[in-house]
């Protein structure tokens, strides 16, 4: 390299280190920190920090949470509720924290709750419970593939002994094989207790991996294939395996839907049959009204891997009229991820939220799974109902506009 190259490379990369994020004291998770960091974000850029600047978190709890961090983001709460819930986890009146910064969404999800809660409550229960990863291996050509694919039910005790080791909470449930050509996708299942567990199987499923490449023919593998559908939206998600596989329903009165949502059974019944075929044409995975709109601001609220929306708001929302006078309402979730410990469960306002709905900690996850079917549920008839009475946008421009003070 020439003096002039070496002069030019090294002019470049001291003009790009003033723009890297300096770490600050070691890691950078102390106060003093924070506050060098934001200070010279604020150079940087010009801006003023002073309420991402105010936190109740200290910097030490986000170790292992986020990095180069500078403090916190605040999103308004509101509570919505009473909501009536008969689960076999989660029995009786709930409160449920919701953050957003989306005007009528909790009025919305309220009004639900109550119209609910009158008729009787909400029957909630969960039908599946596990979390998968998919690695894909390779093999030399299909026969290979093939005598791999049969040979894994007798390789599963070593498998499930290789994967268990690596963790104290996770059980693996049980492996599929799918055949793509010479190739072979192995679907992990396993059950991680209150846990997301994402991490936890991965690191699992790594350890299973190398133990088959020394025991079977495969090539070499990848650790992740996509079948898994980790925080994408796909087809595989709608029988479940992806989470809890939770279903919430409810008989709701002619007489309670006409004082409280002024809807009769059959309008919102003519309203279902509309939009499943507008869902149709769309090629929409399932229906449903607005799953995400209450899974982001309950996950916000309570600490939850907020991605996971993408894949636990797939799933499918009936009416059924029973006679003129009863409508059979109910949520089927079947890819629902949500967690009581790890992840940002446990820090400051996450924590607090859900300690409101008492699910904070160790089994609270099959609980909390259940009071989310049925707060999404309250989401679904209350947003039909403001469809089928044309009150749609009455209630955005009342509860959603944010006007400026006068």
């Amino acid at each position: 390299m020439s003096a002039l190259s070496e002069s030019t490379a090294s002019s470049a990369k001291a003009s790009l280190d003033t723009f890297l994020v300096p770490r600050f004291h070691r890691q950078g998770y102390e106060p003093e920190a924070l506050v060098a960091r934001r200070e010279w974000l604020e150079k940087q850029t010009g801006s003023t920090l002073s309420h991402i600047g105010k936190h109740s978190i200290a910097g030490e709890l986000m170790r292992g949470n986020i990095e180069n961090p500078v403090g916190t983001v605040q999103v308004p709460l509101g509570i919505a509720g009473p909501l009536l819930i008969h689960g076999m986890h989660a029995q009786g009146i709930f409160y449920v924290p919701l953050a957003t910064t989306e005007g009528a969404l909790v009025r919305s999800y309220e009004r639900g709750m109550v119209a609910l809660t009158r008729s009787g409550g909400v029957t909630a229960r969960i039908f599946r419970d596990e979390n998968r990863t998919c690695p894909v291996f390779l093999f030399s050509d299909v026969g290979a593939a093939y005598d791999f694919a049969v040979q894994l039910e007798e390789l599963f005790p070593g498998l499930k002994e290789q994967a268990e080791s690596t963790t104290r909470h996770g059980k693996l449930l049980g492996v599929d094989a799918q055949a793509v050509g010479k190739e072979v996708i192995v679907n992990f299942r396993y059950f991680t207790g209150d846990a997301h567990g994402m991490n936890m199987i991965v690191k699992a499923t790594e350890r299973a991996c190398q133990w088959l490449l020394r025991h079977t023919q495969a090539l070499t593998y990848y650790l992740f294939s996509g079948l898994e559908s980790e925080k994408h939206a796909s087809g595989a998600l709608l029988p479940g395996g992806k989470g809890k596989k939770v279903v919430a329903g409810a008989v709701l009165s002619a007489a309670l839907l006409k004082n409280y949502l002024h809807v009769t059974p059959a309008d919102l019944v003519d309203l279902w049959h509309h939009t499943v075929l507008g869902h149709m044409q769309a090629g929409a995975l399932g229906y449903n009204g607005h799953f995400a709109n209450g899974l982001a601001a309950l996950f916000i609220a309570c600490g939850q891997d907020v991605a996971n929306i993408v894949n636990s708001a797939i799933g499918i929302t009936n009416f059924e009229l029973i006679d003129e006078e009863k409508i059979y309402v109910s949520v089927t979730l079947p890819s629902l991820v949500v967690a009581t410990v790890g992840g940002g469960t446990g820090l400051g306002t996450g924590r607090e939220c859900l300690e409101i709905m008492g699910v904070s900690g160790k089994d609270g996850a099959p609980k909390l799974a259940e009071i989310a079917a049925a707060a999404l549920l309250a989401g679904e008839i209350s947003i039909a109902a403001a469809m089928a009475s044309g009150e749609f946008v009455n209630a955005h421009d009342r509860y959603g506009r944010n006007r400026p003070l006068p």
